[in-house]
């Protein structure tokens, strides 16, 4: 099947092909990302208007929307203009009045001849005294009221587009819905007494009270459903396709890395020693790895992708670890080099400020296989970059890499056996829609001699006792970090307020003891204060983020967070993990600008009550839903119309094992339902998944 099948042909028509929708209602329908029919039947009903007949507008709850039939009586045009233009009506039990402003008063007699009777329906609100009804919704002849439905559907609208012209061109997208073949398991469709799909799209557009409106409803769920699956699906076919690519084996012989371990001062916890096996036993099978290591801050991630690494290279091939920032770059080469040196084995970085003759001579030493283990940043993929050998290819991910780069990371080399780390603990859910084409480990112990870090909540008023305090720590060599706050995502204003903080801070403790650190700075200046922070030289090192990933420095045991109250839980929650490495007692101070809104003072209540971070992300999630816990444009996180990622975990999870389940049985999609889900990739326009059917 090549191509989007015929029978979803009307579904992907153009907007104007629906009942009142010409040119300048298009352009409506596209600020709600609606440009096809298909796009119409995914958008649902967001409320609904009891319209039942009643006897009279007392049955009603008042202010509130009332349908009678009533009997026109005297008709009051305007005495002057800007006044509205009333009808005095009479239903079985009270008067009350039409109310119509800029009306044409032949239009009006028309519509309401006097002593006729009509059926109105629109909200009904008291005024001096006098009960009206101002623009009705609906005027109906006596008898009409069948055509109204008792629950009507209200749609989500953008200005100028009105609630009739949306449910009119909803009506008719509905109407063109076909029967399309079941992609759903039999036995999970019936368990869950979910209708198919056109009775699904039929029911969702046509409640008939407010129950039918939660995302529980029978239809409601399977046409979410519908859309974790497709999403899965896809996932599990770039699962396939990468597994699919992989050419060979690899087994180390474990020598190396019994030199690593012989060198360490400490054991490895017992997750570590869990992730190891899981990792080795993967890069052994004959299918690629793809894997995600997850781990709170200092759950030592790195020591378990550099014996995954390690074992590469017993193996006689060569491993490369990726890092979004030149810093991290850095740090990593700085963390990995003792090491490398305990195993024996070269270690080299490749970044893009690495030029000329120097880069020339690193990049003949890893072609001839020379270099075992290369550090980088994204420069590592560059095309004239050639290993001689990539067994693996560990990514530091910190959000900034999605499906498709990983895809395109897996082209280097013989296809590459992939591991992606993150340093955030991600709520199950979201880990689930953003890395479900992956399997995963996770550290959830800390190594030993990890001790608590004490988080106190000072208000800026007290910013002066906090500078003391930090002078009393630094005379008893201590050493901190001040983290300047986010400002408006402004780069320029918050490299201006930490500039502002370090000049303060280098007047009280001399300019010698006080680095600055921030995104604009030349990178060679910016590492040259990492440098002299990690060697002691600097006490206190003036931030932005920037320092939120990564950086290692066992001897700073302070972290003072400026403006605590703007930033995410999972920020404060980073930052809050660059103390606490070393021997001493380590303290977080969280400075915040009384007084304090609920969910700012929620976020900071939960920094001084836990330090797990699984806990804080699934308090994160909750307290800023998904979008903007990742940040939109980095997120990887797919757009659902229906579905909800943060509330539906469980319906992703068994999506997740439905469409593994599936490709593992119909690798092509070429059984019945195999092409049936086809039809589904083609309807929620997923055609690239389709794409990696074909050239898999």
């Amino acid at each position: 099947m090549s191509g989007r099948p015929e029978i979803l042909f009307p579904l992907f028509a153009d907007l104007t092909a629906l009942d009142g929708v010409g040119p300048k209602t298009m352009r409506l329908f596209e600020k709600l990302e609606i440009t096809r029919p298909a796009h119409l039947l995914l958008t649902l009903p967001v409320g609904g208007v009891d319209r039942t007949l009643r006897g009279s507008i007392r049955e009603a709850v008042l202010p509130g929307v009332a349908t009678v039939e009533v009997e026109i009586g005297l008709h009051q045009p305007p005495s002057a203009r800007g006044r509205p233009y009333r009808i005095h009506v009479r239903d079985a039990r009270t008067e009350f009045l039409l109310v119509y402003f800029h009306a044409q008063e032949d239009w009006m007699r028309r519509t309401f001849p006097a002593g006729q009777r009509r059926i109105v329906s629109g909200r009904v609100e008291i005024f001096d005294g006098l009960a009206q009804m101002v623009h009705p919704d609906h005027v109906l002849m006596p008898g009409g009221a069948a055509d109204l439905p008792a629950f009507e559907p209200v749609y989500p609208l953008t200005q100028g587009l009105s609630l009739r012209a949306m449910t009119r061109a909803a009506r008719d997208a509905v109407a063109r819905a076909p029967a399309l073949p079941e992609w759903i398991e039999p036995g999970l469709l019936a368990k869950r007494g979910w209708p198919a799909w056109q009775a699904a799209i039929r029911a969702a557009h046509a409640p008939e009270g407010p129950r039918d409106l939660l995302p529980g409803a029978p239809a409601r769920e399977r046409l979410a459903y519908d859309e974790l699956l497709a999403h899965q699906a896809t996932l599990a076919l770039a699962r396939q396709k990468v597994k699919r690519a992989k050419g060979f084996a690899t087994r180390g012989d474990g020598r190396l890395r019994a030199k690593v371990l012989a060198a360490l001062p400490y054991a490895p916890t017992g997750a570590q020693t869990r992730a190891v096996e899981e990792i080795i036993a993967d890069m052994a099978s004959p299918l690629r790895m793809n894997r995600l290591l997850q781990g709170d801050v200092g759950a030592g991630k790195t020591l378990v992708a550099f014996l995954a690494m390690l074992a590469c290279v017993e193996a006689g091939g060569q491993a490369a670890m990726m890092a979004p920032t030149e810093i991290l770059a850095r740090q990593h080469r700085a963390a990995l080099a003792p090491l490398a040196e305990a195993a024996g084995v070269r270690l080299d970085l490749l970044t893009g400020r690495v030029k000329g003759a120097e880069r020339a001579a690193k990049l003949a030493a890893l072609a001839a296989g020379g270099t075992a283990i290369m550090v980088g940043t994204h420069a590592l993929f560059q095309k004239e970059v050639a290993f001689a050998d990539l067994r693996l290819a560990v990514v530091d991910e910190q959000h900034r890499f999605g499906v498709r780069q990983r895809m395109e990371l897996g082209a280097k080399g013989r296809a590459p056996d992939i591991l992606v780390m993150t340093a955030t603990p991600i709520p199950r859910s979201l880990a689930l829609a953003q890395y479900g084409d992956m399997d995963a480990s996770v550290l959830d112990e800390k190594p030993p001699g990890r001790k608590p870090v004490e988080t106190v909540l000072v208000s800026s008023g007290r910013t002066g006792e906090v500078i003391e305090h930090l002078g009393r720590a630094i005379a008893e060599g201590r050493q901190a970090y001040w983290v300047c706050p986010l400002v408006d995502e402004s780069e320029t204003a918050e490299m201006a307020a930490a500039e502002e903080r370090f000049r303060a801070l280098a007047a009280v403790f001399g300019p010698e003891k006080v680095g600055l650190v921030h995104g604009q700075l030349p990178p060679a200046q910016r590492d040259a204060a990492m440098a002299d922070f990690s060697a002691g030289r600097l006490r206190l090192l003036v931030a932005t983020t920037v320092i939120e990933v990564g950086v290692d420095v066992p001897n700073a045991s302070i972290m003072v967070i400026e403006a605590a109250h703007a930033f995410g839980l999972s920020q404060l929650h980073q930052l809050r993990g660059r103390v606490g490495r070393g021997a001493a007692q380590s303290s977080c101070l969280l400075l915040y600008d009384p007084p304090l809104g609920e969910t700012a003072r929620a976020r900071l209540e939960i920094m001084r009550a836990t330090e797990d971070g699984f806990a804080i992300a699934e308090e994160d999630l909750r307290l800023r839903g998904a979008g903007d816990l990742l940040g939109v444009q980095q997120s990887g996180l797919p757009r659902f119309r229906i579905a909800d990622v943060e509330t539906q975990t469980e319906l992703m999870r068994t999506a997740q094992d439905d469409s593994r389940l599936l490709l593992a049985q119909d690798p092509e999609l070429t059984s019945p339902r195999g092409r049936a889900m086809r039809v589904l990739l083609y309807l929620l326009e997923r055609e690239r998944a389709i794409r990696m059917l074909s050239v898999g």
